[in-house]
C-alpha cells in the first residue's frame, strides 16, 4: 500500500467511523482544528489514562497537576516565548499563501500551491502564541497569552507541589492538558494542529545527576511506546544537533515514528538544566531552590522533560494498527489495536432476530456495560458484515448469541486477530474479557 493511500484511507476511516471530524465542518471547517468523535475520544482517553497510570499511579516519585491555561503574561516573557517562540514566515506574492521559510518544499523558491517561482517575500519572524485580553478593556495592559505548552504551569508550581506532597528531589510533576500554537503551515491530519493536547512530565533532579536521569527516561519512554503494541522497527530516537537544540536544552532526543509522510517526532525528551526555574526565580523574586533535608544544601534543580503530543500519539496508534488482509476472497480492513487501547472492547450480535436471541444479546450487552466494558450491540446485516464493521474500528472480540445459547447458555467469542472462535458460558463472558484486558 502506498504511503499516500494509507493516509487517505486513515482520514476516510476516521471520519466515517467516528474517530475524528473536521471542526465546524458545516461552516466549511476551521483550519487544522479537529473534533474527536465517539470512537476517537475513547481511543484518546485510553491513551491518556495509560500514560497517567504509568507516570503517576504506578510511581511514588511523580505527582499530578492540572494548571490553568491562562497564566500571568510575565511567565511567557521570562520563559523566552514572547521573544523567541517564532518561525520564519514567507508569503507568495502571486497566490498570497504563507509558509514557513524553513520547509523543504519551499527551498527551491517555487510556491507549492500555485507553482510560481521567485515570488516569495523576504522572511519575517512570526510569533506562534495566540493572544487575547483578560478583563473588559482591550489594550496592551490586559494582554494575556493562551499557553503554547503545559510545562511552564509545572515550573511555577514547583515548590507548591513539592511542599504539599512532601516530595524530595528527585521527583517529577506530570500534567495532561491543551496547548495552542498559531502554526503557519499545519497539516498531515492531526499531526500538526493549532489546538492540541500534551502529556508532559518534568522530573527535578540534583545537578550532576541529570545525565544519568536523562538516559533512564529515554529508556523508560521508548519501552512504554513499545508496550502500546507499536512495531519496534517503526520507532527510533533522533538526537538534536547543536543547530536544533532549543535555547533551554543541554541535550534533546525525539522519539520518532515512521509515518506515511516520513519519520516524524511525537515525543521529546529534553535536559532543560535549571534554565526555567532559574529564570522564574530571577524575575519573580521568589526563591525556587530546593533544600536537601539531610545536608541542608540549597540548589535549583535541573529538569528532565518528557513531552508527548497526545494527538500525534493517537495518529501513531491508528497508522501502526491499520492493515488490509485477504479473507475468503474479500479484503478485510483491521485496526489491530492493543485491546486495552481499543475504543470498543466487545461487539455483541444475536445471530438472528428471533427465538429469544436478541433478548439474550441485549442482556449480555447490558452486563458488559455495567462492568464498565465498552460494548456495541449490532443486529443489522449478515453476521460476516457485522464482524467486518468491528474489525475496522479495532474491536478485539465479537460475541455471537445463537441457537446453542438458547439451549445451553454458551456463546461464541471470535478473536479479531486470529479469527479463532471459542464457546464460553454467557455468564462468564465479563470475567473472560476482563482477564484478557489485564494481560
Amino acid at each position: 500500500m502506498a504511503n499516500a493511500d494509507l493516509m487517505d484511507k486513515l482520514v476516510s476511516l476516521a471520519k466515517r467511523r467516528g474517530f475524528v471530524f473536521q471542526s465546524s465542518e458545516i461552516y466549511g471547517g476551521a483550519g487544522s482544528v479537529w473534533d474527536y468523535g465517539p470512537l476517537g475520544v475513547e481511543l484518546k482517553r485510553n491513551l491518556k489514562d495509560r500514560w497517567w497510570s504509568s507516570m503517576v499511579h504506578q510511581r511514588d516519585d511523580i505527582e499530578g497537576l492540572d494548571a490553568a491555561i491562562l497564566m500571568h503574561p510575565r511567565v511567557w516573557e521570562v520563559s523566552g516565548h514572547v521573544e523567541g517562540f517564532t518561525d520564519p514566515l514567507i508569503e507568495c506574492t502571486s497566490c498570497h499563501r504563507r509558509f514557513r521559510a524553513d520547509l523543504p518544499e519551499v527551498a527551491g523558491g517555487q510556491c507549492p500551491t500555485c507553482g510560481t517561482k521567485g515570488a516569495f517575500t523576504a522572511p519575517r519572524m512570526f510569533n506562534l502564541m495566540f493572544k487575547t485580553f483578560m478583563g473588559p478593556v482591550e489594550d496592551s495592559s490586559a494582554t494575556v497569552y493562551i499557553r503554547p505548552e503545559t510545562a511552564q504551569g509545572i515550573y511555577v508550581n514547583f515548590l507548591n507541589v513539592q511542599g504539599a506532597a512532601r516530595q524530595q528531589v528527585p521527583f517529577g510533576i506530570a500534567q495532561i492538558g491543551k496547548a495552542f500554537r498559531n502554526e503557519i503551515t499545519p497539516g498531515n491530519f492531526i499531526f500538526r494542529t493549532r489546538e492540541f493536547e500534551q502529556a508532559e512530565m518534568q522530573f527535578f533532579v540534583k545537578p550532576g545527576t541529570d545525565e544519568e536521569w536523562f538516559e533512564k527516561w529515554m529508556h523508560v519512554r521508548m519501552e512504554w511506546h513499545k508496550d502500546l503494541g507499536i512495531r519496534p522497527e517503526k520507532l527510533r530516537f533522533h538526537e538534536h544537533g547543536p543547530d536544533e537544540l532549543a535555547h533551554y536544552a543541554k541535550k534533546a532526543y525525539d522519539v520518532e515514528y515512521e509515518f506515511p509522510f516520513g519519520w516524524k517526532e511525537f515525543e521529546g525528551i529534553h535536559n532543560r538544566t535549571d534554565f526555567d526555574l532559574s529564570r522564574h526565580q530571577e524575575y519573580s523574586g521568589k526563591r525556587l531552590e530546593y533544600i536537601d533535608p539531610v545536608t541542608n544544601e540549597r540548589y535549583v534543580p535541573y529538569v528532565i522533560e518528557t513531552s508527548m503530543g497526545v494527538d500525534r500519539a493517537a495518529l501513531v496508534l491508528l497508522a501502526d494498527a491499520y492493515r488490509e488482509e485477504e479473507v475468503e476472497g474479500e479484503t478485510r480492513v483491521v485496526l489491530g489495536l492493543k485491546p486495552a487501547l481499543a475504543p470498543t472492547k466487545v461487539g455483541v450480535f444475536p445471530l438472528i432476530k428471533k427465538e429469544g436471541m436478541p433478548e439474550l444479546a441485549e442482556k449480555l450487552h447490558a452486563d458488559l456495560r455495567s462492568a464498565a466494558i465498552p460494548s456495541f450491540y449490532d443486529v443489522s446485516g449478515q453476521i460476516g458484515r457485522r464482524y467486518r464493521r468491528q474489525d475496522e474500528v479495532g474491536t478485539p472480540w465479537c460475541v455471537t448469541i445463537d441457537g446453542d445459547t438458547v439451549k445451553d447458555g454458551t456463546v461464541t467469542i471470535r478473536d479479531r486477530d486470529t479469527l479463532q472462535q471459542v464457546r464460553v458460558a454467557s455468564d462468564k463472558v465479563v470475567a473472560w474479557v476482563r482477564e484478557r484486558l489485564a494481560s
